[in-house]
């Protein structure tokens, strides 16, 4: 039995149907002998909605209430793919990072993770839950909801993974891998073989929103 943390990205639960083919998926490593938390984007296109919403009554939004609401994104599909779940006699639960005890800087719209509360992660799995963590947000230390830039629910599942010593992260999405740099800007970018937990959470965070989405595993 292992330790596994799983992130999927938008395009992966862009839709029911997605939803529906990630949790028969979450179920088969269950069904390994394997305890797994899972960390989720929004559904593809979710954020930017969202934005367009928050642009439509303010080409200059508040910072701090554009990240109240960029994080329902995940929100909703924390709560989607849990239901999923339940609905197969599974027992899973939806966390958002809040509940995780995700810690952040006080920089909306580009938060860095400062901790994480394993211990409410290690009770939930220690009763034999799935946890399906929102990913891409935390709370600073005045209470107010932050995020971690786009792309930052990579940074959240490293560091869910770091934090509750899992034997693996892999993150699911729709590239080949983890670079050096946006392979996008810089045709040089390489891709890299392999890397740990703690490098994985300093590139992520120091890529910025430039940063793809990684496909594949990262271990410890």
């Amino acid at each position: 039995m292992a330790l596994l943390v799983h992130k999927y990205g938008g395009t992966s639960v862009g839709s029911i149907e997605r939803i529906n083919a990630v949790a028969d998926r979450i179920i088969q490593t269950v069904q390994q002998g394997h305890q797994l938390v899972v960390v989720v984007s929004a559904m593809s296109g979710e954020t930017n909605r969202l934005i367009n919403l928050a642009t439509q009554l303010d080409n200059r939004p508040s910072s701090r209430e554009l990240d109240v609401l960029m994080t329902t994104g995940e929100q909703v599909t924390a709560s989607l793919l849990s239901i999923a779940l339940v609905s197969r006699g599974y027992s899973a639960i939806s966390l958002i990072a809040d509940q995780v005890g995700i810690k952040t800087s006080s920089h909306f719209g580009k938060a860095r993770i400062q901790s994480v509360n394993s211990d409410i992660l290690k009770e939930h799995i220690e009763h034999g839950r799935i946890v399906i963590a929102a990913g891409f947000q935390g709370r600073d230390e005045e209470n107010n909801i932050t995020t971690l830039g786009r792309g930052g629910t990579d940074t959240s599942a490293v560091a869910i993974a770091a934090a509750i010593g899992a034997e693996e992260c892999l993150i699911f999405t729709d590239v080949e891998g983890v670079y050096t740099t946006d392979p996008r800007i810089e045709p040089k970018a390489k891709k890299l073989d392999s890397i740990s937990f703690e490098e994985m959470i300093e590139f992520r965070q120091s890529w910025g929103k430039s940063a793809p989405e990684a496909l594949g595993g990262v271990s410890g």
